[in-house]
Order: C-alpha cells, then sequence, then structure tokens
C-alpha cells in the first residue's frame, strides 16, 4: 500500500511516523506547502518527497491522509474523492456547516471513504467511559462534566484562522460526548471570556469557554475549556449515573492538586500538550485507517459524525454571541436550505 501524507507539520511527521512503520504500509509520498519541509522528514524517514500536492496523484498513491491547515481540508477531500481514493483528514472538514456538507457530497456520490481524525474514540480511558455507559455499569446517566484546558495559548497565527475555542480545541469534547453517551445534543447556551492577552480580543476569540448542553434523552452535560491553563495539560470527563460514577483522564499526571490533608499529591510530572497525553490514540486512529482501507472494518468516524460535532460547536458560537440557547438541528435546516 502506498499512502500519500499532504501536509508534514506537527501532527502530519507524527502521522507519517506511524505509516512508516506499519507492516501493510510499502512506502509514502510527503508533501507540504514548505517543500523542504516535506523532503527532511522524507529524508529521516527513507520515503519519498513530492513538490506539490499533483504528483500525490500523478505518481498514484492507494490513499490519502490529510493534516493540512484547515482552510485546505474540504478542497482535498473533495479531491480525493474525485480520484476514487480513500481519505484520512484531520478535524474539521471545514470550518463552516455549508462547506462540511459540500465535502461529504463529493465523498458519498463518489463512493469512497472519509475518516475524520477524532483520536480520543481511540484513548483507552474514553473507550473504558463508553463500554461503562452502554453497559449500564452507571445507571441511568444523569450528569456528564467534559473539560479541555490547555497549558499555554498556541501561536497567534494559528488563533487567527483555528476558528476559534469552540471549534477548534472543544469540538473534540463534543464529538467524544456524543460517542461515549450514544447521544445527541438538542440545545447548547455556550458563554466565553476574552479577559486573557489581547491577542484573544484581536481575533475574536475567547481564551475560556463554558458550555451547558442538553442531551436528547434529557441528561445535562456541561463543557469548559481554556488555553491558559498554566499547571499542565488537562483532558478528563466525569459521568455519574444512578449507580455508580467514572472519570477519564485521571491519574498521576493530571495536572490538579488536592488541598485535602489526605488528598493524593500534585503531578510531578504534569502532562504538557495533546501530542503526548493522546499519542497512542493519535497512532491507533491511523492503523484504524490502515484496516479501513484494507476492507478489513468499519469506518469508525466519517464525515457525518464530524459534521455534529461541528454543528455543536457552530452553536456554541452563535449562542455567546448572541446570549441565547442555539439549537444545533436549526444551524443545519438553514445550511441545507442556503446550499439547495
Amino acid at each position: 500500500m502506498r499512502i500519500g501524507v499532504i501536509g508534514t507539520g506537527r501532527i502530519g511527521t507524527i502521522h507519517a511516523h506511524t505509516l512508516s512503520r506499519h507492516r501493510e504500509v510499502g512506502s509514502l509520498i510527503l508533501t507540504d506547502v514548505d517543500p523542504a519541509r516535506a523532503q527532511a522528514l522524507a529524508h529521516r524517514l527513507g520515503e519519498t518527497a513530492a513538490p506539490g500536492v499533483d504528483e500525490i496523484y500523478t505518481w498514484g498513491v492507494d490513499a490519502v491522509v490529510i493534516t493540512t491547515a484547515t482552510s485546505a481540508h474540504a478542497d482535498l477531500i473533495a479531491r480525493a474523492a474525485r480520484a476514487g481514493l480513500p481519505v484520512f483528514c484531520e478535524k474539521p472538514i471545514a470550518l463552516d456547516i455549508a462547506g462540511t456538507l459540500q465535502a461529504i457530497t463529493e465523498v458519498e456520490t463518489a463512493g469512497t471513504v472519509l475518516q475524520m481524525g477524532f483520536q480520543r474514540r481511540f484513548d483507552r480511558g474514553y473507550t473504558g467511559a463508553r463500554e461503562a455507559v452502554r453497559t449500564g455499569r452507571l445507571g441511568r446517566l444523569h450528569t456528564v462534566r467534559a473539560m479541555t484546558s490547555d497549558a499555554e495559548p498556541p501561536a497567534p497565527s494559528h488563533l487567527a484562522q483555528s476558528g476559534g475555542l469552540y471549534r477548534d480545541t472543544l469540538i473534540h469534547d463534543f464529538d467524544i460526548l456524543r460517542w461515549v453517551t450514544g447521544r445527541e445534543v438538542v440545545d447548547v447556551y455556550a458563554t466565553g471570556s476574552d479577559a486573557g492577552p489581547p491577542v484573544f480580543r484581536e481575533t475574536g476569540d475567547v481564551d475560556t469557554g463554558a458550555v451547558l448542553l442538553t442531551l436528547d434523552d434529557g441528561t445535562l452535560a456541561t463543557v469548559t475549556g481554556t488555553r491558559m491553563n498554566g499547571a499542565g495539560y488537562d483532558v478528563r470527563m466525569e459521568l455519574a449515573g444512578e449507580r455508580d460514577q467514572i472519570v477519564v483522564g485521571l491519574d498521576d499526571r493530571t495536572p490538579i492538586a488536592s488541598t485535602e490533608p489526605t488528598g493524593p499529591p500534585a503531578a510531578d510530572k504534569p502532562w504538557t500538550g495533546f501530542l503526548e497525553r493522546f499519542g497512542p490514540a493519535y497512532e491507533a486512529e491511523l492503523v484504524a485507517f490502515v484496516e479501513v482501507v484494507r476492507g478489513e472494518r468499519p469506518n469508525p468516524c466519517d464525515g457525518r459524525e464530524a459534521l455534529r460535532a461541528l454543528l455543536i460547536a457552530e452553536a456554541c458560537e452563535r449562542s455567546r454571541r448572541e446570549r441565547r440557547p442555539v439549537r444545533p438541528a436549526e444551524l443545519l435546516s438553514s445550511a441545507q436550505e442556503a446550499l439547495t
């Protein structure tokens, strides 16, 4: 199997390393908007670098992995679909609902595969939580509390094109909330604060956000996030039911200290970022993609799943701006009407 990797930044480099070691992947073709970066990575891995995306197709590949800037995702997905190639793409498909729907239509019309990179679905803690919910261990689920706290904000250049806290960061929490509980979000109310560094106000973003979500069975969920968590990278999910309560992401590296006399000590080596915290999950999702391409398993996260997470993020952004509850379904209906 020969795979084209488009984008050789941080996550593209990790995915290229994973694929290069995979026994079913014979070779890679790497390309990037910075050809020198792609060439350097190809040299380290013993793979081939291409001067541009065109060569990915003219030289021939069996599948494509897209890890470029978000603004390029939709067009690259559509091009791969028209070439009849299965695609793995980092989230999101696009920063808007219309662009997301158009790319999904291209894939579905072509009858190809689009697997989205929501790596938390491959994390052992979250898979354990999903199992606990689905087997009834918790009883009736009544409360979910999720959070994503970055140790420090990303570069201003990333913030300007990221789509904001809800689309860029908390979209992972929205996806995993649906996946773990098996429920849909019917209503959100979101707020945020831009009281941190000026770059957030300059880009129209917030450095800290909080969301109250109602699921379709009446379960209440909260999702909070910040770019300014100086203690370290902290990603957790608590699920409380009538029978039991569990937590994902609580271990000896969780950057939190107890004030109780008998509480656990502060972490000696707190998590520093998502690449470290979710390293095994990032590898597992690419292994899954190879299996999907080989026809050995169904797609674990298709474009429609990514759309549902984006709809929640879009509803949060509108709720924050308009200071009112928003139903994700109303945004989907509006986008579909605009496209017809």
